[in-house]
């Protein structure tokens, strides 16, 4: 009697299959990337802020964990992308090489909180991050559709590509 294999499908094709699948980004402080429908976005944040753009018919989207709205006095981390504008033009990058428009995709942006409440009750990082972050989106002329900021409490933030809403867990400081 001969064996059977394990499985009948081309080893080819089931590398084909796993190409397909949805994929997870765990994005760290700093990072930007790029999803595509069913993929998923995830992040924690504590007083920095993320930022994701998303078509209209939210087939695509691009996220950005930003660390600090503005660059250092020096100006030696122009490209470093935990800073905001370096993470923004990373994320335009992003989408422009795939056809879409910067200008024309929504936002969903969360975090921003403060971490350290009982030091430090007014103008806080967090507070920073998120007026940056909104006012840049203004000026790109890019509509916030989903926003979760400020207070003081992390977050998880985590979102399929797709029509839905992002999840969010927010835990107090």
């Amino acid at each position: 009697m001969t064996a059977r294999p394990a499985c009948s499908r081309p080893v080819a094709a089931l590398i084909s299959m796993a190409s397909t699948l949805p994929r997870l980004h765990a994005l760290h402080p700093g990072d930007v990337a790029f999803a595509e429908r069913g993929d998923r976005l995830e992040t924690l944040l504590g007083s920095c802020v993320a930022i994701i753009l998303t078509d209209p018919r939210r087939t695509v989207a691009a996220m950005c964990h930003v660390v600090h709205s503005r660059l250092p006095a020096d100006g030696q981390q122009a490209g470093n992308t935990a800073y905001g504008e370096a993470a923004l033009a990373a994320m335009a990058r992003l989408l422009l090489a795939r056809g879409i428009a910067p200008n024309l995709c929504e936002a969903i942006v969360a975090g921003g909180g403060n971490m350290f409440p009982a030091l430090v009750s007014e103008a806080h990082v967090g507070d920073h991050n998120v007026h940056w972050a909104l006012a840049a989106l203004a000026r790109t002329r890019v509509r916030v559709v989903w926003q979760d900021t400020g207070g003081v409490a992390y977050r998880r933030i985590g979102w399929t590509v797709g029509p839905g809403s992002p999840d969010l867990a927010a835990v107090p400081v």
